[in-house]
């Protein structure tokens, strides 16, 4: 009785799991899928724990100390890596918000192709927008729940009508060559579970009203299962992709061939269950970026702002935040994206990951009560993804 209480009190670790499973990581997943079949399964839950390890050690943080990570890089960290972070934070958002509404708008129009792309994915960003300002967090929280089951539930049932016989067949007959694509690895493990959205748990924690240590483990169970059904999703769409073949491989459009394969190999009601599934994944993820991300612009800029409390939806800058996010990149849809823009962009975020698995290391192990610090387990876990992300990071500057 008592775990099934628990488990009606989780639910930040669901907004952040849904909201890092962006358009990238499905595609990353249906491309693997098409190309290597099934054996890059391993990759999807690699990534999902260490997400998994690093938000544990952002909630152990929060929770021991009462202070968001922001607050604890302002404190305890040199005074230019804040002023780096927020220069990322700013051309992270932007690009981030076209990138979301891109994929809610095709999304859309593969569902109802009544209205172009562009103006359903102008839609859905005034649709977030209304749902953040008007909705309370605990509505918010429910809308999300409802996505990522939907989401689930659409691909599972895709996946129990599929023919078994035929993915084991086509992960049988995969070369040793093609599982040498390091690209896809690491796209898959760094993609599931997101990146900066990883900092917006500590915020719904507090929405949440977990405050002390006495919710850590409510955390770590919110997280673990949040990130068990992310990764089960993401391998649903590999298997999928691995039986379906779909013959396009160019960015989000992979996604509308795999429906129409599983329309013609299963059923045609599959193909609109799966649209339905990865309608759901993108707006999820459009929602959680709208309505987290300004309560990491707000905490960031508090200190200049004599804001160094909570702030929240009706603060001012919060909300400058939100129509900095959900307005002005509507303009990418119609002139692409700067080069420039985007060199910077990738730049930067390059050094994102392994940035907050360092500084978990230092503060879990330096700042917080000796009780709480990390322990062996807990350590080798932010180590590695030290390791994991420092690679891909180098990867990015060498290629």
């Amino acid at each position: 009785m008592k775990h099934l209480r628990s488990l009606t009190l989780i639910g930040p670790g669901f907004v952040v799991a849904a909201t890092g499973l962006g358009a990238g990581d499905l595609v990353a997943a249906a491309v693997s899928g098409a190309r290597l079949g099934t054996q890059l399964l391993w990759a999807i839950a690699f990534g999902a724990l260490i997400k998994l390890a690093l938000n544990e050690g952002l909630a152990r943080w929060q929770l021991s100390s009462g202070k968001t990570l922001l607050a604890g890089w302002l404190e305890y960290l040199p005074r230019w890596i804040h002023y780096y972070f927020l220069v990322y934070l700013f051309i992270w958002a932007f690009l981030v918000g076209a990138a979301l509404m891109a994929a809610c708008g095709l999304a859309a129009h593969a569902l109802m192709p009544q209205l172009s792309i562009n103006s359903w994915a102008s839609l859905h960003s005034l649709l977030a927008i209304v749902l953040v300002l008007f909705g309370r967090y605990s509505l918010f929280e429910q809308a999300m729940k409802i996505l990522i089951l939907l989401m689930f539930a659409t691909v599972m049932a895709a996946l129990l009508a599929s023919d078994w016989s035929s993915i084991a067949s086509a992960s049988s007959t995969i070369s040793s060559e093609s599982a040498q694509d390091f690209s896809l690895i690491l796209a898959l493990i760094g993609g599931v579970g997101g990146s900066v959205t990883l900092l917006c748990y500590g915020y719904w924690m507090r929405e949440k009203g977990w405050h002390n240590t006495d919710s850590l483990k409510l955390a770590r169970l919110d997280l673990l299962i949040a990130y068990s059904i992310t990764a089960l999703f993401g391998m649903g769409i590999m298997i999928l992709a691995a039986q379906s073949a779909p013959a396009s491989e160019s960015g989000t459009h992979i996604l509308l061939a795999m429906a129409d394969q599983l329309g013609v190999l299963l059923n045609p009601i599959f193909r609109e269950l799966f649209l339905i599934g990865v309608w759901a994944a993108v707006f999820s993820s459009m929602l959680g970026v709208w309505q987290g991300v300004p309560y990491i612009f707000t905490d960031a800029t508090a200190h200049w702002r004599g804001k160094l409390t909570r702030t929240g939806v009706e603060d001012k800058g919060y909300r400058l935040a939100l129509v900095y996010i959900a307005i002005p990149p509507i303009a990418l849809l119609y002139m692409g994206k700067p080069v420039w823009l985007i060199i910077l962009y990738s730049v930067t975020g390059a050094l994102f990951m392994p940035f907050l698995a360092l500084t978990l290391l230092y503060l879990n192990n330096r700042i917080i009560a000796p009780a709480l610090r990390y322990g062996l387990v807990s350590n080798s876990a932010i180590v590695i993804a030290l390791i994991v992300f420092s690679f891909i990071g180098g990867q990015y500057f060498i290629s």
